[in-house]
């Protein structure tokens, strides 16, 4: 390798360095996406609603291989309370998976615990109304904990870590400070923080929207 070679290598490493440094003085710029209700179901609970041998149909991409399908469902809590036109995210997976805001969890009258997605384990009991059936969850119904996806590269430049708790704080006219926020690296991730509705609304968020990292 000749010496110009070594000094572009060079600069390169250094300006990257200086960059990172500058973005955790700063604070690392996110993006917000505001997530609403929706569920997660699997072919088994699909077929159960909508009827044998019926596969959802996508109606918008969404990160991470998932999307937005065109059907709805009707979830329904404790006294028969409901919330009608409730998107399915597909593709299908292997549990199903409510998520709701808390205002929601107040409106069907269950005590849906704050989790990660996929950590429905003694989670609240819901059942789902479909076209064609019922189902009824004894658990999986939750309330979404607050994310950031990450690719590797934005990952690496926030230095930042798949698992790591940071807080992130919102400059508006609110200030909103957001702490126990989970850090979710995946190759197949698009930049982007999670927050449900009633935290959007509470701070005066709305999807476009930019937070920084602070710590």
């Amino acid at each position: 390798m000749d010496n110009s070679n070594v000094a572009l290598i060079t600069k390169m490493v250094l300006e990257a360095i200086e960059q990172q440094k500058s973005s955790a003085e700063n604070g690392y710029l996110v993006p917000v996406g505001v997530s609403a209700r929706h569920i997660h179901l699997t072919q088994e609970h699909v077929e159960a609603l909508f009827g044998e041998g019926y596969q959802l149909t996508k109606k918008k991409e969404l990160m991470g291989g998932q999307y937005a399908s065109n059907e709805t469902v009707t979830i329904v809590g404790l006294k028969l309370r409901a919330i009608e036109n409730v998107r399915i995210l597909g593709p299908v997976r292997s549990k199903s998976q409510v998520e709701v805001s808390a205002t929601d969890a107040i409106r069907l009258g269950v005590k849906a615990p704050i989790r990660e997605s996929g950590n429905t384990a003694g989670s609240a009991a819901v059942a789902v109304v479909g076209p064609k059936g019922v189902i009824y969850l004894n658990e999986g119904c939750i309330i979404a904990k607050r994310h950031i996806h990450m690719a590797p590269k934005d990952a690496m430049a926030a230095g930042v870590h798949d698992g790591d708790i940071v807080s992130v704080k919102a400059d508006n006219e609110r200030g909103t400070v957001f702490n126990h926020v989970q850090i979710r690296v995946d190759d197949s991730f698009t930049l982007e923080m999670h927050i449900d509705t009633d935290e959007a609304n509470a701070s005066k968020i709305a999807t476009g929207d930019t937070v920084r990292i602070i710590c």
